[in-house]
């Protein structure tokens, strides 16, 4: 029996040229040669008018290849308050603009209503349509974030063998939802450095439900850094060459910060190279495959 194995596609966050705007990410794409963007739903008004996303699209001629729904804390009011409402509306704007895959954090623990119905909602709205929802890894706030949350904190955590020590999740399920279970999963690799956890053991949890990959990195810190993949101490290249190997369809998005860019210039050449870094390690030969 044989197959044919395809190129994993490769996004861009738009997340990503923050503190620039939507129409800024598409440009990068287009411009740098990824395969399509990740749109983050947030402040920025374009990110919440999806017609004017699918003139985007069409006008660089850059897919969107998954949606990021409006579930930050700093995003909390955009689409309404209720975010049951917004992730069924992240489904319909999938939908509208042909993208693949709804990302969604876990709900907050306050949010008590949307804590009891998630698991029965995403089953539902995955029932109800072809875009796959995609439950991903988050990270608890930790103590010693108050004590120096860069390298000191990262230090802490080797020292303590990877665990955050002294800690609290603002979520209303676990921070790794393979303790739940879901059928789609997007694995965060900064998620996981803040976390503590253990990326390529998680992506194994995970199995084929990891449908979704943030490609970044992280040393450990007390924040969420979305380093450039290598930058830090994540098994990044472990971590798409398991994916290249393997039967993967899903996609890959570069979802970095690049906020210490002093220019356009700079910007592009961290994107760049985030691109490269990902073409490399999830390099597929486009032959037969016989097994």
């Amino acid at each position: 029996m044989s197959r044919l194995r395809f190129p994993i596609p490769i996004g861009l966050s738009t997340a990503s040229v923050y503190p620039q705007n939507t129409e800024a990410a598409f440009g990068y794409a287009a411009d740098l040669g990824f395969d399509g963007v990740e749109l983050m739903v947030w402040g920025d008004s374009v990110s919440q008018d999806i017609a004017h996303v699918a003139y985007l699209s069409q006008q660089y001629q850059v897919p969107v290849l998954s949606i990021h729904a409006p579930c930050l804390l700093i995003s909390q009011r955009v689409w309404g308050r209720d975010p049951k409402a917004k992730l069924v509306r992240s489904v319909q704007a999938a939908e509208d603009l042909g993208a693949s895959t709804v990302v969604v954090h876990p709900p907050f623990r306050w949010q008590r209503d949307y804590v009891a119905a998630f698991d029965d909602l995403v089953a539902e709205l995955e029932a109800g349509s072809d875009v796959s929802v995609a439950v991903e890894n988050m990270f608890p706030m930790r103590a010693d974030r108050l004590f120096g949350g860069g390298e000191t904190a990262a230090q802490r955590m080797r020292r303590r063998g990877g665990g955050p020590g002294t800690s609290a999740s603002a979520f209303g399920k676990p921070i790794d939802p393979t303790v739940t279970g879901y059928d789609n999963y997007t694995l965060d690799l900064s998620h996981v450095a803040t976390a503590g956890h253990d990326a390529l053991a998680m992506a194994a949890r995970m199995g084929a439900g990891l449908r979704h990959l943030h490609l970044t990195d992280g040393t450990g810190a007390a924040h969420d850094e979305h380093l450039i993949p290598g930058d830090g101490t994540q098994p990044c290249i472990e971590v798409c060459n398991r994916l290249a190997a393997s039967d993967f369809d899903g996609t890959v998005v570069l979802e970095v910060h690049t906020t210490s860019a002093r220019t356009k210039n700079e910007r592009a050449a961290m994107l760049a190279r985030s691109l490269e870094f990902a073409r490399t390690h999830l390099h597929r030969d486009l032959l037969e495959d016989r097994s």
